[in-house]
């Protein structure tokens, strides 16, 4: 995967991705941007969380899992491979790792850590921010092929599994059961099952997805083919686009709507612009 910008510019859910009874569940690596808050635990296969993150539940990495300082866990943290914790993280159940610890000053671990590995204690490198900073600077000087060398490694070292998108959760984000909310795009991808309303500056739904809640944008928002959104779909300045037999629950309000063939809206459309209803499918962009 290759970035051409800052990736913790957007909401990034990848394919597959569930919203369990308490975790948040990938096949991926998942990415946290800094005072976010994840109302649940996270499964993933490395787990890197920028400082003062909030985690609702456990967090459970099959590979690497990084936490930056500040950051607070409400339950278990397993690892798979080897942890970074920074200083002043709290967790509020169990540390376990399967490989090395590298932990900081003034962690706290309510009911105790073991690891089968080496244990070092000292001050991690703040993991995320040098990635992010190093990155930015890559790409600033337009060396996109050392950007994407620098993400293979300190990510995917030693992983022989095929490549999977990462979860990203941008900055000052709020993820819950309620409402999931950014100030950046957001992306969703085919086959994910969410729950909460999802709140964004614009919304790409994949297909087949279920989407218990209402999207809500200030920009543009695409339902994917034969998607479910149990909710309401708004934009205050964009256009929405509703892909073939995909079905609206709730009420439309956008600028121009554009319905593909078999999709329905259950309740009221309220457009200021026009209303394009397709007979034949398209290619989604």
């Amino acid at each position: 995967m290759a970035f051409s910008r800052d990736p913790l510019d957007e909401l990034v859910v990848p394919d597959g991705t569930e919203a369990q009874e308490r975790d948040l569940v990938t096949d991926g690596d998942v990415l946290v941007g800094g005072r976010s808050t994840v109302e649940f635990g996270v499964r993933g296969r490395n787990v890197l969380a920028g400082e003062s993150a909030e985690f609702g539940g456990a967090i459970e990495a099959d590979g690497d899992c990084r936490l930056d300082m500040w950051c607070d866990v409400t339950e278990n943290v397993l690892v798979g491979e080897d942890a970074y914790i920074g200083e002043r993280v709290h967790i509020g159940g169990r540390l376990k790792v399967a490989g090395d610890l590298d932990i900081g000053d003034d962690v706290e671990i309510e009911e105790g850590f073991e690891a089968n590995g080496w244990i070092v204690i000292r001050n991690p490198m703040p993991t995320i921010v040098f990635l992010f900073v190093y990155l930015k600077h890559l790409l600033l000087v337009g060396d996109e092929d050392a950007a994407q060398r620098l993400i293979s490694e300190l990510i995917d070292e030693g992983d022989d599994e095929p490549d999977a998108e990462p979860l990203v959760i941008p900055r000052n984000a709020t993820v819950g059961d309620d409402a999931w909310r950014v100030s950046t795009p957001a992306t969703i991808g085919d086959d994910c099952r969410l729950h909460g309303n999802v709140r964004a500056e614009t919304i790409d739904v994949g297909a087949d997805c279920n989407i218990f809640g209402s999207l809500r944008a200030r920009g543009d928002v695409t339902v994917g083919d034969g998607t479910r959104i149990h909710g309401d779909v708004t934009t205050r300045e964009g256009d929405v686009i509703i892909e073939g037999d995909a079905r609206v629950l709730g009420d439309v309000s956008c600028g121009d709507l554009d319905l593909g063939p078999d999709a329905e809206v259950d309740g009221t459309i309220r457009a200021d612009g026009e209303i394009t209803m397709r007979t034949t499918e398209r290619e989604r962009e």
